[in-house]
């Protein structure tokens, strides 16, 4: 698809002509002589990025264009591949270090050398074939520019489509036209979703009712789309409003010279008076709606007329009308899509069964998601095919869509959305076909690969974080994904693609060369060049992975990780390395070898507990921006992570206890401890524990993190001095602040980026105490905030350990999140300052629970509540009247049989869901909170406080959910 090809290319262009520029301005540049042969293709670039434009809007794009534009690409790829080794030579060296590597100089000169005769033949190529016009000046006042509108239903579809599953959706949009009211100004309402879930069949079949009919005498249908002529579209509401006759008139009256503003005039006074109906169908822009309402439609009108909106992008909606109006719809119920799926592949569930496909027809039907077109498409093929062939399809999906025309209609609804996204969004959205069928993606390890991998571009006063969230939420927006799990904020924190989305995204990353699926709708042969590769099964030695930029996996390997080390040499462009999928350990040999791929950009490693230090060579690691191992043995950063001044977030999640070394393993501590100097040279009869070669990896790695960790046993770690050098980063998890320095303690108050940090402790001094707290109190950024400790302290005498807690005054002003977890008392006197705190959980502080809802009743913002006091205290927690205005969420955990709760009428209005965890309390007045959706209960209970939650669920007027655990 040329359209695509055009859109990577431009996008990559972009990236490459910001990093030749930093590359020219470079002193090494001149000293190896390239200086002009940078400059040379950084202005190439610029020229052809012009091109790309030109390219993109023009409406006819033949198979010789898409060839050069791959072409384009190819060079960008490898002209950013040559510009970031240039870079990685200049700053992992001295000066003096970069003349006397000769070798590596000539190699250097050489490839940009050849890059540049390879920008002049391919310049040379467009010129020779006069692939591109320029574009005009000024572009005309009749034709907006929008791209060309591709979208092809057929009426037959949506007669068909219509028949089943819009009862509903149909009376609830009925409902906001409030058809009824002939007076007041005219009022817009919205019909959302991605594309080929009905938006269209629906308002058509409201168009189309009696209530519509009888109610509005003037009524029109306009088809927006990407693509329109102004003039065309007002002489079509022309037609269709006040008639054919009127309209020639009118072109009479003109003699057929008529501009824009002649005919909005006169649509405009013509119905300023007279009440109308209109659908707006299929809008892509809000600037195109603010056209047609301003030319189109008169401002003044009173009469009660009515606007349907159908668009898929929900930011168009939220910004033409109110959130009451807008109609969300949603995929068909499984009932329904079912029997739109058998109607189409002309069966009956009777013919299923006796054919024996009643697994790969609901497989089919699952990956069709409840969308209609697919429904209707894939449906029309099965009809094509006999039963036992299903499967076949199923496999090989992908390919079908690329391929068979009877499944054209559905990949044009998705290519479609793609091809109007900007040319930024595109590389992020194609990037998410590396994740499997229906895995859910987290945000935020979504959009930091997209940092990692240069998509994110820069926006003067925001972070790349926020860019990059605002990048995941328009991909939201426009319907191109779907949210799969919301925070009480309304914040998409996860999403998934959907199945038929995925497989059309997969086929425009194969045609790109974009992204090779391992195991998944491929054979294990990849493409030249390929750049992204997500593996569903082991990769198969003997292939050239120099030109690969991510390694995503997503299984459980059978070979050994020795060979997976030799893979590792080979990705030496490696950008982002994410083993978050797989359940095999990463071992210390493995983490040497990483520590030398210098282009990583993004590390993610589970179940890495056989690591026991980071290796010095990661601080040649220069452009390093996540840093994320999950279960290690590392107590400690090493002083080199402070030349990482690229890093944004440091993520570790150290092991908490020893296995081998804890109080309760006295006995093989003991004969392990014993046997020391036998561990490396022999294996232990005695000791079964290191009988094994991974227990033995644990034992060392456990007794590693002993020695060097002062038999700490939380899971934080020691941080260098030196660490406020690190002035990008974004997230610290966790500092055990026990074990770190003073000046290091004092460096953390200077990270002014930092939005989340984790701190644990054990004990330490009332002066570094205050030492953490003045370095807490200094970071205004801080919108997350962990205080863990490991005192396990219960005396109320004895606070050596918690009372540096309290002597906070002036915390982080932005905080939305806090977690304290370790016996610190009295209530903490400044959480009733944190005025913008969301949610706060509280586990094992000590703090009677009166005294939690003194402090946080007032707080306006808050909205998740978690409690878990200390065993064996007596609560009394009462929800006074107007207390906690905006809580939703409150999570009760392990309340004693000395406790009460009540809620008392006109507390927490907005509470949905309400928690009650191991709790033997009584707990009344669920019927006062007039929000409850879930009430969830489990654990060990008395029947009679089960029975008491039960009376007052069945109670409650809006009938809650109850669980029971």
């Amino acid at each position: 698809m040329a359209e695509t090809a055009l859109s990577m290319a431009r996008t990559l262009v972009g990236s490459v002509v910001r990093k030749a520029a930093s590359a020219a301005a470079d002193e090494m540049s001149l000293l190896i002589g390239v200086q002009k042969d940078i400059w040379y293709i950084k202005d190439e670039m610029r020229t052809m990025q012009a091109f790309l434009r030109a390219a993109e809007v023009q409406k006819e794009k033949d198979e010789l264009l898409k060839v050069w534009a791959e072409q384009v690409r190819e060079l960008s790829y490898d002209s950013e591949d040559c510009l970031d080794e240039f870079k990685i030579h200049v700053e992992n060296q001295s000066l003096l270090s970069q003349l006397l590597k000769l070798r590596d100089r000539h190699r250097i000169a050489v490839q940009i050398r050849n890059l540049r005769s390879r920008f002049e033949e391919v310049s040379k190529r467009n010129t020779r074939y006069n692939l591109i016009k320029p574009l005009p000046a000024n572009g005309t006042d009749e034709q907006d520019c929008y791209m060309e509108d591709i979208r092809n239903q057929s009426a037959h579809n949506i007669d068909e489509s219509g028949l089943v599953g819009f009862r509903i959706p149909k009376a609830e949009i009925l409902r906001l036209l409030d058809v009824n009211a002939d007076s007041g100004p005219a009022q817009t309402i919205c019909v959302v979703g991605m594309g080929g879930l009905g938006k269209t069949t629906l308002t058509r079949k409201v168009y189309e009712s009696a209530d519509i009919v009888d109610k509005f005498s003037l009524r029109a249908w306009i088809i927006v789309s990407q693509s329109f002529n102004r003039i065309e579209l007002l002489k079509d509401m022309i037609r269709q409003f006040l008639g054919g006759e009127a309209l020639t008139s009118f072109m009479n009256e003109h003699q057929g010279k008529m501009q824009v503003r002649d005919l909005s005039n006169n649509l405009t006074d013509r119905m300023k008076d007279k009440r109308y109906f209109v659908v707006l169908d299929d809008v892509w822009s809000i600037d195109a709606l603010d056209w047609i309402k301003i030319s189109a439609l008169p401002t003044t009108n009173t009469k009660g007329s009515r606007i349907i909106v159908t668009t898929r992008d929900a930011g168009i909606a939220m910004k033409c009308t109110f959130q009451p109006q807008i109609h969300n719809l949603s995929p068909l119920q499984l009932d329904d899509a079912k029997e739109l799926l058998l109607r189409k592949a002309s069966k009956t569930y009777e013919d299923i069964k006796k054919d024996k496909a009643e697994e790969i027809f609901g497989m089919i039907l699952k990956k069709c998601g409840g969308l209609p077109q697919a429904i209707l498409t894939v449906g029309g093929v099965l009809a094509t095919k006999d039963a036992k062939d299903w499967k076949k399809l199923y496999d090989q999906l992908p390919g079908e869509l690329e391929s068979n025309q009877s499944l054209q209609a559905m990949r044009r609804v998705v290519t479609l959305s793609y091809t109007h996204l900007p040319s930024h969004l595109k590389p992020c959205f194609l990037y998410m076909s590396i994740f499997p069928e229906d895995f859910e993606i987290r945000r935020d390890r979504l959009v930091n690969r997209w940092i990692a991998e240069g998509f994110v571009g820069t926006r003067a006063g925001y972070t790349s974080t926020e860019v990059g969230v605002s990048y995941f939420n328009e991909l939201i927006s426009r319907s191109l994904v779907q949210p799969s799990r919301v925070d009480f904020n309304g914040r998409v924190k996860r999403c998934r693609l959907h199945d038929i989305v995925r497989d059309i995204t997969i086929s425009i990353s194969r045609e790109e060369n974009f992204v090779f699926m391992v195991g998944e709708y491929s054979n294990t042969t990849p493409p030249e060049n390929i750049r992204h590769i997500a593996s569903s099964e082991n990769l198969k030695l003997g292939f050239d992975w120099s030109h690969v930029r991510s390694w995503t996996l997503f299984c459980n390997p059978i070979e050994s990780w020795w060979k997976v080390s030799l893979h590792l040499a080979q990705f030496k462009m490696l950008r982002v390395l994410d083993l978050e999928g797989a359940e095999y350990k990463v071992t210390q040999k493995q983490m040497n070898c990483i520590v030398l791929l210098y282009h990583l950009k993004y590390m993610r490693l589970p179940n890495s507990n056989d690591i026991r230090y980071l290796p010095s060579d990661i601080g040649n690691l220069r452009g390093l921006q996540t840093l994320e191992l999950w279960g290690t043995n590392i107590g400690t950063l090493p002083t080199e992570i402070t030349k990482l001044q690229d890093l944004r977030i440091i993520r570790f999640g150290i092991s908490a206890v020893y296995q081998q070394f804890g109080v309760n393993a006295t006995t093989a501590c003991l004969i392990g401890t014993t046997c020391l100097p036998c561990l490396s040279v022999m294996r232990l009869p005695c000791l079964p524990c290191v009988d094994e070669p991974e227990y033995s990896a644990m034992f060392m790695g456990e007794l590693y993190k002993l020695t060097f960790s002062c038999c700490t046993y939380g899971y934080g770690m020691k941080v260098p001095k030196g660490i406020d050098a690190l002035q990008k980063l974004e997230t610290l998890m966790y500092v055990d602040v026990t074990r770190t320095g003073c000046r290091a303690i004092e460096g953390l108050g200077k990270l002014a980026q930092l939005r989340k940090l984790g701190v644990t402790w054990r004990r330490m001094s009332k002066k570094k105490g205050k030492k953490v707290c003045e370095s807490l109190e200094k970071l205004t950024s801080l919108r997350s905030m962990s205080l863990t400790g490991y005192c396990h302290t219960r005396k109320r005498n004895d606070d050596k350990a918690t009372c540096w807690i309290h002597s906070i005054s002036s915390p982080p002003p932005l905080l939305e999140s806090l977690t304290v977890a370790e016996y610190v008392g009295p209530m903490l006197q400044w959480v009733c300052l944190l005025t913008n705190l969301v949610k706060i959980r509280l586990t094992w502080t000590g703090i009677k629970a009166s005294d939690v809802l003194t402090a946080l009743e007032a707080l306006p913002n808050l909205r998740n509540l978690f409690f878990w006091p200390l065993p064996h205290m007596e609560h009394k927690m009462v929800f006074c009247e107007k207390a906690f205005p905006k809580l939703q969420i409150l999570e009760l955990v392990r309340l004693s049989a000395l406790s009460d709760v009540i809620f008392e009428e006109g507390t927490a209005p907005l509470m949905e869901e309400a928690s009650f965890i191991q709790c033997k309390s009584d707990i009344q007045g669920l019927t006062h909170l007039p929000s409850l959706k879930q009430v969830t209960f489990g654990g060990a209970a008395e029947d009679s406080v089960r029975r008491m939650i039960q009376e007052q669920v069945d109670a409650h007027p809006n009938r809650p959910v109850l669980q029971i655990r």
